[in-house]
């Protein structure tokens, strides 16, 4: 996820919003500036994520979310990474 993404409390808000939809995953800090997420649930779950995702918190602005390749984190309550 890019645009205005750190110092803005985006992994925070995606973590509670993971949680919230019961997705599994997890959210960090890439040194590009850029918000890296994984998560794994129910298609409309994600689509819903997605959306959510896009808004992001008040002070975020993203430009853009690029998807990457599937993963299966289906283990876990969805978590911030360090």
């Amino acid at each position: 996820i890019r645009g205005r993404v750190q110092g803005v409390g985006f992994r925070w808000f995606a973590r509670v919003q993971g949680r919230r939809l019961g997705l599994s995953g997890w959210v960090t800090n890439n040194s590009d500036g850029s918000v890296e997420v994984a998560a794994s649930g129910d298609q409309a779950r994600l689509d819903e994520f997605r959306r959510v995702l896009r808004r992001g918190p008040d002070a975020a602005d993203v430009s853009s979310i690029d998807d990457l390749d599937p993963v299966d984190e289906h283990d876990f309550p969805f978590a911030v990474r360090r």
